[in-house]
């Protein structure tokens, strides 16, 4: 292997990011003696979690869940100090994880993948970077992430405002003081759920623009007791079963889960939504098993959430701006600390723009139906181009120069949400079309880096060097993945799920709902000799 001046390297693999699905996807490669880089634009491992430090940025899913598996010592040496996560915490965590396994000689950082094109004679990859490097490898896997390229809106005026502006998605390393300050947050998604409650408390006034409302419940956060922590790693593989088994692949330990809402009376029904609102996080959601498939269903939890918000907000009409009136669950649920009390403050405003969107920004701030909204700093909590965007920044081109923005032009196609269709050896780590962010993220994650690995194992002991999904295999996982949500309630509502939320987005539902269900068809195809793949020498 060839290193000089780091400009012409030759690999068995690369690896794109170096978040949870990079580190381990190293790992992996390097266990089965491959030749492997990661590129990682970033100045550190942590992917998601070294690019959002707002405030208040915490996991939802909990610690003990949404953390590494594969190896044993890690799981029983690692203390979690909180239920939920913050940043801080999980950044240590990857960082850890990078030192324990000695994995950072391997990865260039401050290094952006351009462009990855196939080559048919050679059977490899020609990737260039953005520092100059030209390699050439094997295999590609890209661990680009499901919510890594930020959707920044090109409002007019962006330019001329002379204060401050920050995306929740790529917020300074060095933090922000709002102390004093006039702020404005555009969006009111899991972002600025979490962080305007935080900015509240330094701002000398927060204006929230609202385009629609996010249903939202309380995390309960709180330190992670030391006897709960004990009782997982007691027997950590029997949790980690549990939550394989759980369609979202978390809450391994949820109990008295009903089946159907309208089987119990209205008042037992109540007193069981009132339980699961008292534990907190995003296990509401789970509280019946027909919350996501029967309309009459979801609106008792609906009616059940609403009914909170407006007891929660003293004034009725920020009460009533703030309460959604879409599906429960169709947008991401979202878990909060304090966020619906942050409105009762008289220092804090919402601004609804549904009806009446921002007209642009002024050198002093904003400007909504004519009236100007002065400001000091702007947060755009405006979300991700999720699911494609970092994939289809890339140029990447696949058998016969044909490129991936142009097959995607309808929406991203996929067998498995692992590859696509004419362009070999290039695998997706959760990519659309698996469960990705309707899962635990992590197990999920390690899931896709298991079945690659082995793909790759598999591949060198048949003597094949190249492997893709055939095209009728890819047309009917499509087919599948689609016909799966059309039967839930996640299509009836303009979600970033289906792309609503990018101007000029196909109109997709991406994700496989499913998690249990998923892995198991995994196991099948592999057990079935890689079924709807096509393997070559």
């Amino acid at each position: 292997m060839s290193e000089s001046n780091a400009r012409k390297i030759e690999l068995d693999a690369v690896v794109v990011g170096a978040g949870f699905a990079g580190l381990y996807m190293l790992y992996r490669l390097r266990k089965l003696g491959l030749s492997v880089r990661v590129f990682e634009a970033g100045g550190g491992v942590g992917g998601t979690w070294y690019w959002n430090r707002y405030p208040g940025a915490r996991c939802d899913i909990e610690s003990l869940e949404y953390s590494y598996q594969f190896s044993e010592e890690l799981q029983q040496e690692w203390e979690w100090k909180e239920r939920y996560a913050p940043q801080a915490e999980i950044l240590e965590y990857i960082n850890h994880v990078a030192d324990r396994f000695d994995l950072r000689g391997d990865i260039r950082f401050e290094t952006r993948v351009e462009s990855a094109h196939f080559d048919d004679e050679s059977g490899r990859w020609a990737l260039a970077t953005n520092v100059g490097d030209r390699v050439s490898t094997r295999f590609v896997i890209m661990a680009t992430g499901c919510l890594s390229s930020a959707n920044m809106p090109d409002f007019p005026g962006l330019e001329s405002f002379e204060g401050d502006t920050y995306h929740t998605g790529r917020w300074p390393h060095e933090g922000v003081d709002f102390g004093g300050k006039r702020v404005a947050v555009i969006g009111t998604g899991s972002s600025a759920i979490q962080s305007i409650p935080e900015i509240a408390k330094r701002a000398a006034h927060l204006s929230v623009f609202q385009r629609t409302p996010t249903y939202s419940v309380p995390a309960h956060n709180a330190p992670l007791p030391k006897d709960e922590e004990a009782r997982v790693k007691a027997d950590y593989p029997a949790f980690r079963e549990r939550n394989r088994q759980m369609p979202f692949g978390a809450f391994a330990d949820a109990d008295d889960v009903g089946e159907e809402a309208l089987a119990d009376s209205a008042a037992d029904r109540e007193q069981h939504y009132e339980n699961w609102w008292s534990r907190g996080g995003l296990i509401f959601l789970a509280s019946y098993g027909d919350l996501l498939f029967d309309k009459e269903a979801n609106d008792t939890a609906s009616a059940f959430v609403r009914k909170k918000i407006q007891a929660i907000v003293h004034d009725p009409e920020t009460a009533r701006l703030l309460t959604p009136g879409q599906v429960l669950g169709c947008k991401r649920l979202c878990a909060d600390t304090n966020y619906f009390e942050t409105y009762n403050l008289e220092h804090v405003d919402l601004i609804d723009v549904s009806e009446n969107p921002i007209e642009c920004l002024t050198p002093t701030g904003l400007r909504v139906a004519g009236k100007e909204y002065a400001v000091d700093a702007i947060v755009f909590a405006t979300g991700f181009d999720a699911m494609t965007g970092a994939l289809l920044h890339i140029d990447i081109r696949g058998s016969g120069g044909r490129s991936l923005s142009d097959k995607w032009a309808a929406g991203p196609r996929t067998y498995l949400g692992l590859m696509t269709a004419g362009f070999p050896n290039l695998f997706v780590v959760t990519g659309p079309g698996s469960p990705s962010v309707l899962a635990n993220m992590v197990p999920a994650i390690e899931q896709h880096v298991n079945f690659i690995a082995d793909c790759i194992a598999h591949l060198r002991s048949q003597n094949r060097s190249r492997i893709e999904p055939d095209v009728a295999a890819e047309d009917t996982w499509v087919e599948t993945v689609n016909g799966i949500a059309n039967e839930t309630l996640y299509p009836q509502c303009n979600s970033w799920y289906l792309g609503a939320n990018v101007p000029g987005k196909p109109r997709v539902f991406m994700p496989y709902i499913g998690y249990s269900t998923y892995v198991d068809k995994c196991e099948d195809v592999v057990a079935k000799g890689y079924e709807g793949f096509s393997t070559s020498a």
